[in-house]
């Protein structure tokens, strides 16, 4: 991949000079470095997002955690079905207005946080890279994390 600076001389056409592409391509490796690590909790990288977020705040709307996770509605709700289905959370209708529905975690939910303690060490040594490193990456990204396409164009 190209490492250095792009100047007027460069073809800012080129594959390797673009943003979209080393974001896209370095989302893939991410995923992929995680699924190893995740299997042996039972969870797939969305999963573990999800997960996450309820062991931040639980109990939680579906529509406030699709949004935490920049997901829409739709695309959480299997997610949640799923872990669910796995015993990890409960979905139950809201007793004042039964189009929401309020995810909890289990007792095997929460008991699961304890084993995924681990699983940002065994990423940084995946990646060769301490905290520090990961922190300043993470920053770096966020004027992109968390906003909306329609922000973006501001």
């Amino acid at each position: 991949m190209y490492s250095g600076a792009v100047t007027a001389s460069d073809d800012m056409l080129k594959l390797e000079n673009q943003l979209c592409f080393a974001l896209v391509t370095a989302a893939r490796n991410v995923v992929a470095i995680y699924r190893p690590i995740l299997e042996p909790l039972g969870l797939t990288h969305p999963q573990y997002l999800v997960m996450l977020a309820l062991w931040e705040r639980a109990p939680r709307m579906l529509n406030d955690l699709a949004a935490d996770l920049a997901l829409e509605p739709a695309t959480a709700s299997p997610l949640v079905k799923r872990l669910e289905a796995d015993g990890l959370v409960t979905r139950l209708r809201s007793i004042e207005d039964e189009r929401r529905l309020e995810i909890t975690l289990t007792d095997a939910g929460r008991a699961l946080r304890a084993r995924a303690l681990d699983v940002p060490v065994q990423v940084m040594a995946a990646v060769g890279m301490d905290i520090e490193r990961i922190a300043a990456l993470r920053d770096g990204l966020s004027d992109f994390a968390g906003r909306r396409p329609a922000e973006l164009a501001r």
